[in-house]
């Protein structure tokens, strides 16, 4: 089965496809040299409508700035500059009549048609040292997802995949109280450690703040695989 993976970035999602079964085919408007999968620069709109139809299934991660709640706080003066991109993707998915999924952050809720939320408890995703990744996402599909795993927020250190400043030597180590230090006596994590949490080896720090852990797509993946293709 062939699917397309629409504003694919450096290809995390599109690896866990590929997990489930699918063979893949990302296209983003930027170049993306780390992308491991078959890749094509262009437009996803414009992509979409010319090629959909040779694919099995479409996955669509439409820039999500202006539903992140970092763009909405900080950098809300940015607003203006993003556009939603969510009803026009669906509407050209549907008329396509494949099965789809559409992903975004958890502030694209309003905008997303009974999405399924995952996070990286779900699947146990987290660094070396036990520190874990709660990376919620959510994703509107046109076929039944069913049951997912539950959270399993836990007390402890927490890992958080943003932003593309991330040092590569900066660790962090236990001290006696088992607290997660720098030697700076701050928390911290270098990209080594982001990579472990989203179980993703081939990204750049700034790479990582953008992508899907493969284990939320090979999940949404195999449920395609069951529910549209047997």
């Amino acid at each position: 089965m062939k699917l397309l993976d629409l504003f694919c970035c450096a290809g995390g999602a599109g690896e866990g496809y590929q997990r489930a079964g699918f063979d893949i085919t990302g296209i983003d408007i930027n170049p993306q040299p780390h992308n491991p999968h078959k890749f094509i620069q262009a437009d996803a709109f414009e992509y979409l409508e010319a090629h959909g139809h040779e694919f099995d299934a479409i996955h669509a991660s439409p820039p999500c700035q202006i539903h992140s709640v970092m763009t909405k706080g900080r950098w809300k003066d940015r607003l203006e500059k993003h556009k939603n991109l969510i009803p026009p993707i669906r509407e050209l998915l549907i008329a396509l009549g494949k099965p789809y999924v559409i992903e975004n952050v958890e502030g694209s809720k309003k905008h997303l048609i009974n999405p399924t939320m995952l996070c990286g408890t779900m699947f146990g995703l987290e660094t070396k040292f036990g520190s874990q990744l709660r990376r919620h996402r959510l994703f509107e599909t046109s076929f039944f997802v069913g049951l997912t795993p539950s959270c399993n927020h836990k007390k402890g250190s927490v890992i958080g995949v943003y932003g593309g400043g991330q040092h590569p030597g900066r660790r962090y180590h236990k001290s006696k109280s088992g607290e997660l230090k720098t030697k700076h006596g701050v928390a911290g994590f270098g990209v080594q450690d982001r990579r472990d949490a989203m179980g993703i080896d081939w990204m750049t720090g700034k790479e990582l703040s953008q992508a899907i852990p493969p284990a939320y797509t090979e999940f949404i993946g195999k449920r395609m695989m069951e529910v549209c293709f047997k």
